[in-house]
């Protein structure tokens, strides 16, 4: 199963009045389930494990929901996750991280790595931007929809 056919999948399950969804197909099994009405958690079984491979996310930028007006209030634009995953701000813990706050990027720039399962996928921008706030930190886990960064568009 491709990743942007998770990510649909992932997108309809959150809207809809399901609480918990199971997909087999072949070597790969996906399950998703709500807590709360809101939580979604998905849990990925594959058979064979494949070789780590770099593929590239695009990133997201969604309208603020009222969970995040605090950072509504401070202005910006945010750019989400668009994917479930571990958050790496570096690409190698001795090196320095991709964004940080006050730097100025342009589109196609790498913010981020994301990793799900065992897979790297960089997170570029869509659009030149000014990073206003990193929203995450370093290797923490991250879920669809998560606020990433708080970004201003150039």
């Amino acid at each position: 199963m491709k990743l942007e056919e998770i990510k649909e999948l992932m997108k309809i399950f959150g809207k809809s009045k399901l609480d918990k969804f199971k997909l087999r197909e072949k070597d790969f099994e996906i399950e998703m389930q709500k807590k709360n009405g809101e939580t979604v958690t998905v849990t990925t079984v594959a058979k064979e494990t494949p070789a780590p491979v770099s593929t590239t996310a695009q990133t997201q930028v969604t309208p603020q929901s009222e969970s995040d007006t605090a950072t509504a209030e401070m202005g910006g634009e945010i750019i989400t996750s668009p994917m479930v995953g571990t958050f790496y701000a570096s690409p190698s813990p001795d090196s320095p991280p991709f964004v940080q706050a006050g730097d100025t990027v342009r589109k196609g720039q790498t913010l981020c790595i994301l990793e799900a399962m065992k897979i790297m996928n960089e997170l570029e921008a869509e659009y030149d931007c000014k990073i206003l706030e990193v929203l995450v930190q370093d290797g923490e886990p991250v879920e669809y929809d998560k606020p990433l960064f708080r970004v201003e568009k150039i």
